[in-house]
């Protein structure tokens, strides 16, 4: 009579394939008897509160605010219209004359705007009162035609 082919190992492997198939056909009866779906709508929605926190309940309308989509920025910050071929006043709080550039503080908006060398009709220096117009550059106002303010 020959030998069983059956090993001890081979019936290890089989009763750990065996073991794990139970536990899967468990855990997806598991899954099935605890699943989410088939809840109501009103389970399902979610609400953002004034303060724009996710809740699970309706906001209070007594707490609705009317906002202007004007109002709402993207991006950079709204500049108020200069018309470009105005002249305008300011100071020259930098000039690196070995670089050819600076910037000039304008009186009026108090901002600073880029000038380059060619953009001078006569030398400047720091703290000089100029007179400029501004052209648009590749990344913001550039000021043109510099003159010294003579006092």
């Amino acid at each position: 009579m020959g030998r069983s082919t059956e090993t001890f190992s081979k019936k290890e492997k089989e009763k750990k394939r065996l073991k794990k198939q139970k536990e899967k056909k468990e855990k997806a009866e598991d899954r099935k008897a605890n699943s989410d779906k088939g809840k109501s709508l009103e389970e399902m929605m979610a609400y953002v509160d004034e303060n724009g926190n996710i809740s699970s309940t309706p906001p209070d309308p007594g707490k609705k605010q009317k906002i202007n989509t004007e109002d709402i920025q993207i991006g950079i910050a709204r500049q108020e219209y200069v018309p470009e071929d105005a002249i305008r006043n300011g100071v020259v709080t930098h000039f690196n004359e070995a670089k050819g550039y600076g910037f000039i503080n304008d009186l009026q908006s108090q901002e600073s705007i880029f000038v380059h060398i060619n953009g001078l009709t006569e030398p400047v220096k720091e703290n000089d009162k100029v007179t400029f117009e501004t052209e648009k550059g590749q990344k913001g106002l550039n000021a043109v035609r510099v003159k010294k303010v003579i006092k």
